[in-house]
């Protein structure tokens, strides 16, 4: 028997989508598995020779030409057979579901760059930010759970990650020290922790974790973090702000309050996915209509996992 959607979530994602068809589409995609997609590990491989050689044993494709690490398994796998295979176990590749991807695609981490990962466990978007620095510039991976360090760490090591600093603090204190010093960022991902409604495909028990009262408690919380991560970035400087739910509240509010409290824009936003504008009401709360620059993303429209995608621009520095 399938899980059932809460009363209230349902509730909620009629009012996010545009009709009844729409909702369906989403209500019947979200008891399906997600596909199976790995981004190839450029720091070790290239696509092409990752293409050819996965090619023998699977079938693979690479369904976005202008991003060719990124590849789709279509066969039908065993248990356990992506993670086990000699590939991966080398760090030729990471599996990452597609939509994991935009906040970093929407970062465009360069060589040289002095970059900051807030929330980096297990670390799909710390070894993406650095194939996209080459192993140069200086990385900050940061996480607060000693469980959640030791898999990033891991992970950074299999995946031949050599110019990460790893450390381990609560999001807001590090930001507060950072800021009292001459550190600053050229670019930070602040891919917050959050009510996981994109989830719902990998994770059947969010379908029994799902609660309001966490959407809102976690709103507060993420409103607190991209306050005190502005603090730590350069004038002119990027930040992305992503997660894995469709909640406006820990979406649209949150970029709505970085508008109205500091000096930020936000960047229209070119993604390889289908992309929905962000909502600028909700509950009787008014946002500004800078956030329909937001992308959202929904699992019936892209085969994915749901997510959101922000990219803000610091206008002058945080005093």
């Amino acid at each position: 028997m399938k899980p059932e959607l809460k009363p209230k979530f349902i509730e909620r994602m009629h009012k996010l989508l545009s009709n009844d068809e729409d909702f369906e589409n989403f209500n019947e995609i979200i008891h399906k598995p997600p596909r199976n997609f790995i981004r190839c590990n450029t720091l070790k491989i290239s696509p092409s020779i990752l293409f050819e050689r996965l090619s023998k044993k699977w079938i693979v494709s690479q369904p976005f030409p202008e991003h060719h690490e990124i590849m789709l398994i279509n066969s039908d796998l065993k248990p356990g057979e992506l993670g086990n295979a000699i590939e991966h176990l080398l760090g030729y590749y990471y599996i990452q579901e597609i939509s994991s991807m935009m906040s970093v695609l929407a970062l465009n981490p360069k060589p040289n760059e002095f970059i900051l990962d807030l929330c980096a466990s297990p670390g799909s978007k710390t070894t993406q930010i650095v194939a996209g620095m080459q192993n140069s510039g200086t990385l900050i991976a940061n996480d607060f759970k000693l469980d959640r360090i030791m898999i990033l760490s891991s992970n950074l090591e299999r995946c031949g990650v050599t110019n990460c600093i790893i450390t381990r603090n609560d999001a807001i204190n590090i930001c507060s020290r950072i800021s009292k010093t001459q550190l600053r960022f050229d670019k930070i991902l602040l891919d917050v922790p959050c009510s996981g409604e994109g989830t719902l495909r990998s994770s059947p028990k969010t379908f029994e974790m799902w609660n309001e009262n966490i959407v809102h408690k976690l709103s507060r919380q993420q409103k607190k973090f991209i306050a005190f991560a502005l603090k730590c970035l350069k004038p002119k400087g990027t930040l992305v702000y992503s997660t894995c739910t469709h909640s406006p509240e820990e979406n649209e509010s949150v970029i709505d309050f970085a508008l109205k409290n500091f000096p930020v824009k936000i960047e229209t936003l070119s993604l390889p996915l289908n992309c929905r504008q962000g909502v600028i009401s909700w509950y009787g709360d008014k946002y500004s209509n800078e956030t329909l620059k937001c992308c959202r993303i929904y699992p019936h429209d892209n085969d994915s996992e749901g997510f959101f995608v922000s990219k803000l621009t610091l206008l002058e520095e945080m005093k």
